[in-house]
């Protein structure tokens, strides 16, 4: 994981939460200031407000990226993808991380806890963080994807 500071935002469901205190842990050991919006002690969460939370904070600059922990995630990138400049990807291997941050510049990861085990979503942020952006034509078909939430906006 790059030793540069950022600040992230985490949250998840009731599936996350044991994954989240070791991801919040690993980050702020390693100088990351993080806001754990991850509730505790309910038996069930649901994730949409929290994806929308995370979400918010990164559309918004208050933090630099996000990380949603759920069940199997796909519900999780859905809900994290409708929040105006949110990229979320769902890192469920090595390739869909490479992909989501290095194509996609992904500025959200999504972990689904029923999909992948501890110690493999703690490798895959890892790697999530270490992959840089490639820019080129891949910015350029970000663009597109600006473009197409905006035209959404106006209506």
């Amino acid at each position: 994981m790059t030793s540069d500071h950022a600040r992230i935002a985490i949250a998840g469901d009731h599936h996350g939460v044991r994954l989240i205190d070791r991801i919040v842990e690993m980050l702020t050991a390693r100088g990351h200031e993080v806001s754990d919006l991850a509730p505790r002690g309910a038996t069930t969460v649901d994730y949409p407000p929290l994806c929308a939370a995370v979400g918010r904070m990164v559309a918004l600059g208050e933090a630099d990226l996000g990380i949603i922990v759920g069940g199997s995630g796909q519900g999780e990138v859905i809900a994290c993808n409708k929040v105006r400049g949110v990229r979320a990807g769902l890192a469920y291997s090595e390739f869909s991380v490479d992909i989501s941050r290095g194509n996609n510049n992904a500025n959200v990861m999504v972990i689904g806890t029923k999909v992948i085990d501890d110690e493999t979503a703690l490798a895959l942020l890892d790697r999530w963080f270490a992959t840089p952006f490639k820019g080129g034509i891949h910015a350029e078909r970000i663009a597109q994807i600006q473009r197409i939430e905006l035209a959404y906006d106006e209506g």
